[in-house]
């Protein structure tokens, strides 16, 4: 099982929302169907993972151009 990615506060809400129908549906009777309310639980999980890995990839870019523009300057100063 992969690990839930931290959730900002939207994704919050819009499971906690997707939570309520699916507890009230289940209160209706326990044979509704509730396969498009877990499909767009799940839709709203793997967002949040896709965007916290954007965000790590962009987070390592940033520091390699960092290194980079040291490094550039570290030799402009040696000459």
């Amino acid at each position: 099982m992969e690990k839930n990615p931290k959730f900002t506060v939207g994704e919050i809400a819009k499971l906690t929302w997707l939570t309520a129908r699916m507890a009230k549906r289940g209160i209706a009777s326990q044979t509704v169907y509730q396969g498009d309310l877990e499909r767009k639980f799940e839709r709203v999980i793997e967002s949040a993972r896709k965007r916290e890995a954007q965000e790590a990839a962009d987070k390592a870019e940033a520091e390699k151009a960092v290194r980079k523009a040291k490094a550039k300057a570290k030799a402009l100063k040696t000459k």
